[in-house]
């Protein structure tokens, strides 16, 4: 059976995706800080006939990410990589704070770079693998209140779009996602979304992302 790396696992998107794919044939590898989220979507997968574990991982520290992913690769045979973790302070620039801003630039940047470091030595040797980053609308257009999260999004996807290009003589694959926001606890610190529940559903996304993967580009708006 085929692995999946998926950060940011233990809720919203990346927990939908996990039981998603994990119902369509692969052992999913629960990546995140939560143990406890992460334990719980794991029980989730195996009461409905799915395989998953649990890799308790910061993935803004590489030297923690590359351990990870190289006990990883001894034990289970890699398909792909979902980066999906990523954190988001909103409001007018002048109010965001240093901190908020080096958060948002070592989880949705750096996490997702080293990430894709770590697992591509392993793709490249068995010549084979998907990476889908999701990145967001972010990630195509500038957005008021979200200044820095944008410009991160704007990072990821100029990052995609070269390794696309970079291996595109190869059978390892990029896929990007930009979807919309969702109706998800992504919001639950912030009224930067007054009425979250017009959004769709982490589901709906994740089955939209999983019926298009064999695309490089996937783009999901946010209205339901």
């Amino acid at each position: 059976m085929n692995a999946i790396v998926i950060t940011g696992a233990g809720s919203g998107l990346g927990k939908e995706l996990a039981l998603l794919f994990s119902q369509n044939n692969f052992h999913i590898l629960l990546m995140g800080r939560s143990q406890d989220k992460l334990q719980s979507v794991k029980s989730e997968i195996e009461q409905l006939g799915g395989k998953a574990d649990v890799i308790q991982v910061d993935i803004r520290s590489f030297q923690d990410v590359s351990d990870r992913v190289k006990k990883i690769s001894e034990h289970y045979t890699l398909y792909g990589l979902v980066n999906n973790a990523g954190i988001g302070y909103f409001g007018p620039f002048e109010k965001i704070d240093e901190q908020e801003i080096i958060e948002m630039t070592e989880t949705n940047i750096l996490g997702t770079m080293f990430m894709t470091k770590a697992v591509l030595p392993i793709f490249s040797q068995q010549n084979s693998g998907h990476i889908i980053n999701i990145i967001s609308t972010a990630g195509l257009r500038g957005k008021v209140n979200e200044a820095v999260y944008v410009a991160s999004k704007f990072a990821v996807r100029g990052f995609t779009e070269s390794l696309q290009k970079e291996y595109e003589n190869s059978d390892i694959k990029f896929t990007a996602v930009y979807m919309g926001g969702m109706d998800t606890p992504f919001w639950e610190n912030s009224d930067h979304i007054k009425d979250p529940s017009r959004l769709r559903s982490p589901k709906e996304v994740a089955e939209i992302i999983y019926s298009q993967l064999n695309e490089e580009s996937i783009v999901i708006e946010s209205q339901k």
